[in-house]
């Protein structure tokens, strides 16, 4: 029988109970533990893909199409593992389906209620990531922080699956924050306290208090802890703020979480094996050189918003022995200043996004990187911007746009497909996941995958126009890696130039810390060159 281990938070949001989920199961893997991972999100979208990044980060994709929340990346990255539509669970989700069920009568005769139904739907659902992958044991964050509304329901889920299963089977480790006075430099435990009370008001008892604060945690509030929040002090664990996420699996190591995880959960395991996990923080936290990568987009006030790539420049880096100092320019400030907001770096990466606002910063962006023969690095919206850059300036056609910014443009190099039609519902109508594509043999595409064949994931909705294909090629900017039918451009990449290239896809989902994905290794090398 699988185990479950539920990974609440309490107090503010944001501490980190993707990152400690992640590490969990990072852990346990390490052990020789078969681990998944699912993350609850209590909001009522269906799933992730039309909120604004300012207010949720951006939108991770699994290999599968499903829109997620940025932890599923976390859990991606962490476990080396490709997730799906078992990992992530949404109120949206389970009250559509619930409904849809009711429609279709198989709640015949029945009011149907919070408490059974929808309980038991988020049960079947937990459960359900158990048997879709097998695993030995279920990590499952809930979203936002005990005492949200939004939340109670999976809160009693979780309660009711306490009762019904054996007690070795589920654990709760609870994420809480323990402030540090700026006025006093005094540490306080009681919103920890207050947290767990509506934990316990809920009817979840904790086995494992993760105290998130910024220095260290005196044995002293240890003790505090333990007593007032009724765990064994062995299970108050310190969560001090690190300068990496990397480094909490091996800080949760020194705390001794697994192992106190596994003898609650009464599991044997073998001993882990962090080896290959400790040289890559290492080499993080120790690079021998440092290269500056600037990034152009909409969003760069909030990191969160291109959390993926920032991920992969640091994966990549530390395989090159390099720190990736990344600095963040608005395209907007492009737009305004041009050259002067482009200097003192040594690669230009312009990432994804949607909408007409600061996109003609970008493709100053992106035709500066090419005349300069800076490295460039265009990632779906990137790659697009690129196009319109080259048309503009190469093929003398001024007026070049994508119709998604300018539906009359004589020259709609970017454009929707004629099977595509209009666009009217947003949510899950685009592109999205894993997509076969073939790469031109002795192309730079080919020289890094490897290859030449590969799948990566898509997030889009407008294409490379098919009817400028021959022009692009026959002045420098040739398509690279296409569709297996030949006819969506996948890739393009400039022929007279040290590195430039755009990718429809996004390959940042696929970045690992142990395994760098190639195109990130190229281009971080370009720079670094």
């Amino acid at each position: 029988m699988p185990k479950y281990v539920f990974v609440t938070g309490g107090v503010v949001s944001g501490l980190g109970k993707g990152v400690l989920a992640a590490s969990l199961g990072c852990l346990l893997q390490a052990r020789g533990v078969k681990v998944t991972l699912q993350k609850i999100d209590p909001y009522i979208n269906v799933d992730a893909g039309t909120m604004n990044p300012y207010e949720h980060g951006e939108v991770f994709v699994t290999r599968d199409g499903l829109e997620t929340d940025l932890d599923i990346g976390h859990y991606e990255r962490f476990l080396g593992q490709d997730l799906g539509e078992a990992n992530y669970l949404t109120t949206g989700r389970v009250y559509r389906d619930v409904i849809a069920r009711e429609r279709v009568g198989d709640y015949l005769g029945h009011t149907v209620q919070v408490i059974p139904h929808i309980t038991d739907e988020i049960k079947r659902r937990i459960r359900g990531a158990a048997e879709a992958t097998g695993a030995d044991v279920v990590g499952v964050e809930v979203g936002g922080t005990v005492g949200d509304i939004e939340g109670l329901p999976y809160l009693e889920a979780i309660r009711q699956l306490r009762d019904e299963l054996p007690r070795p089977d589920v654990a709760v480790v609870h994420l809480s924050y323990v402030p540090i006075l700026s006025t006093t430099s005094e540490l306080k435990t009681k919103p920890t306290q207050h947290s767990v009370k509506e934990l316990r008001t809920a009817g979840i008892q904790p086995d494992f208090i993760v105290a998130r604060c910024p220095v260290e945690l005196p044995n002293g509030l240890r003790d505090k802890i333990a007593l007032f929040c009724d765990v064994p002090r062995e299970h108050v664990i310190a969560g001090r703020d690190l300068s990496t996420i990397y480094g909490v699996p091996l800080a949760m190591r020194a705390e001794g979480l697994d192992t106190k995880l596994l003898a609650r959960l009464d599991l044997a395991a073998g001993e882990e094996d962090l080896t290959a996990w400790k040289e890559f923080v290492g080499r993080l936290e120790r690079p021998a050189r440092t290269v500056r990568i600037g990034i152009v987009g909409k969003y760069v006030e909030l990191r969160d918003a291109y959390l993926s790539i920032l991920e992969a420049l640091h994966h990549a880096g530390a395989a090159l022995a390099a720190r990736v100092d990344v600095g963040w320019i608005p395209s907007a400030v492009v737009e305004r200043e041009r050259e002067r907001a482009l200097a003192g770096f040594a690669g230009i990466l312009i990432p994804g996004g949607f909408g007409e606002r600061g996109v003609e910063g970008k493709v100053f962006a992106a035709d500066y990187a090419r005349r300069a023969g800076m490295p460039y690095f265009g990632i779906c919206l990137g790659m697009q911007v690129a196009a319109i850059a080259f048309a503009r300036e190469a093929l003398g056609w001024e007026k070049a746009n994508s119709a998604e910014f300018d539906p009359t443009t004589p020259y709609p190099v970017i454009d929707l497909l004629p099977e595509q039609g209009g666009v009217t519902a947003k949510g899950g109508t685009m592109r999205l996941g894993e997509y076969a594509m073939e790469i031109v043999p002795g192309s730079r595409l080919h020289q890094m995958y490897g290859v030449t064949e590969v799948g990566e994931r898509h997030r889009h909705r407008y294409e490379f126009n098919p009817l400028f294909r021959e022009a692009f090629t026959a002045a420098g900017l040739r398509p690279c890696a296409v569709s297996p039918d030949g006819r969506l451009v996948e890739a393009v990449e400039a022929l007279d130039h040290p590195w430039y290239v755009g990718v429809q896809y996004h390959p940042e989902f696929r970045s690992r810390p142990l395994t760098p994905h190639p195109l990130f290794l190229g281009f971080v090398q370009a720079c670094l060159s």
